[in-house]
């Protein structure tokens, strides 16, 4: 090779390395993991029950933050029982800040023999999905790749039980001491059939309690039985009316109640569509009820048996909202014989998210009541008030619970550390 040519390899050498240089410094600028992390997107999981830790575990793409009001997106989760016996999940994906307006829905379906782990993953996998479209505007997207499983095949359901779902179940539990004994045995049947038009529930259960105390030689023993067999049909009439009917059998000695017969024709108006149901609902449900009644003691009013006429309506107020959880009942029944034979029940709870970190939650119920038909002339003696073997003459019953929580610190909550368990709670005996 000449002169020229040996110069030439040199410049062309040198022209190469040369080039190589901002390719070098590029690739030694790209961002870690860590960093793209640093600015990915804001997600607050308000879910109470679900597993938090999978789910961080199995999504590390976004940065989770304890406070709604720091995210960037609001994730939602609701459920409501299917009519195979599963479970209906609801994630409802709420934009804020620069996602403000982008709001999505997504619906997982769990069957009644789904295991606990595929449950989980099969929330993960929705949940992935629906933050797909938020992720994609963030520079973490560039590290996300998506694939297809397998070949989406068309396919036709075909159900042999059409559509029934039948479950059976059998309890029994046995405690006990020295001087007290307690036993219970408890079973239960059902039969249930649920499509979008029709919906059939049947069941029958029976219960059986016994208890006995060995006091200073002295033996006292108590017990309570009960027994039902229930029915309900409801007729899908749209998306706001339904039109259904309730009947029963049913037997009680703590309310002395020997055999009781109950038909009870309903209808309900929902002022939001049923398929919001997971989220929001306001329901008016309207029963016109036929009982015949057996007692086994003769009543304060002097019957061992009769024949009622009553009617209930009641108002039910489901929320459901990234800023909290609203739920009421009103409830008012009244025997057609006698108006001042009734009682009113109100049942509430409700959560409110009031400000960062700062939340209200109320639980409740209140009765007037003013229709215990069945009460035993008799009255109930000491041992039956002490064992609550029978139910006794009031006029109002109520529960009630209020408190407000405040949570401060670091927004983020990434990290997942399970040793010494999930919460790391104090052992046993450690204040």
């Amino acid at each position: 090779m000449g002169l020229k040519g040996r110069e030439w390899v040199r410049k062309s050498l040198v022209l190469l390395a040369l080039s190589l240089v901002p390719l070098s410094f590029v690739r030694a600028q790209e961002p870690t993991s860590e960093e793209w992390k640093k600015a990915a997107l804001k997600v607050f999981i308000d879910c109470g029950f679900c597993d938090l830790e999978y789910i961080k575990t199995e999504i590390t793409f976004v940065n989770y933050v304890r406070d709604r009001k720091e995210a960037q997106v609001h994730v939602l989760f609701s459920q409501q029982g299917t009519g195979s016996g599963g479970r209906e999940y609801t994630l409802t994906f709420l934009g804020q800040f620069e996602y403000a307006g982008q709001e999505d829905t997504l619906r997982y379906y769990s069957h009644r023999t789904d295991t606990e782990e595929s449950v989980r993953l099969g929330l993960v996998q929705s949940l992935k999905l629906g933050l797909m479209r938020y992720v994609a505007k963030t520079p973490i997207s560039q590290r996300i790749s998506i694939s297809l499983k397998d070949e989406v095949k068309p396919t036709s359901v075909i159900d042999r039980w059409n559509f029934w779902v039948f479950s059976t179940s059998a309890y029994g539990f046995f405690s006990g001491q020295k001087s007290v004994t307690y036993s219970s045995v408890y079973g239960n049947f059902s039969a249930n059939r649920v499509t979008p038009d029709f919906k059939l529930r049947l069941s029958a259960a029976a219960s059986h309690h016994f208890n006995k105390y060995d006091l200073d030689g002295e033996r006292f023993e108590s017990s309570m039985n009960s027994r039902s067999l229930n029915g309900l049909g409801v007729k899908s009439l749209g998306e706001h009316w339904s039109l259904g009917a309730y009947a029963s059998l049913s037997s009680s000695s703590y309310s002395n109640i020997r055999f009781a017969l109950r038909a009870a024709p309903a209808v309900e108006f929902n002022v939001f569509p049923y398929s919001q149901s997971t989220r929001r609902q306001l329901r008016f449900l309207y029963k016109l009820n036929f009982d015949a009644v057996k007692y086994e003691e003769e009543t304060i009013y002097l019957k061992t048996r009769e024949n009622l006429w009553s009617q209930d309506l009641t108002m039910t107020l489901e929320m459901k909202e990234k800023w909290g959880t609203v739920g009421a009942s009103l409830e008012g029944s009244h025997y057609l014989h006698d108006a001042g034979k009734y009682h009113l029940r109100l049942n509430s709870e409700v959560s409110l998210q009031l400000y960062k970190g700062l939340s209200f939650n109320l639980y409740g119920s209140v009765s007037r009541i003013h229709d215990q038909l069945s009460l035993p002339k008799g009255g109930a003696s000491l041992e039956d008030i002490l064992l609550m073997r029978k139910q006794l003459a009031t006029s109002y019953e109520y529960f009630f619970s209020i408190g407000l929580s405040y949570t401060f610190g670091s927004i983020y909550s990434n990290v997942v550390n399970p040793r010494f368990g999930s919460g790391g709670e104090f052992p046993s005996g450690i204040y």
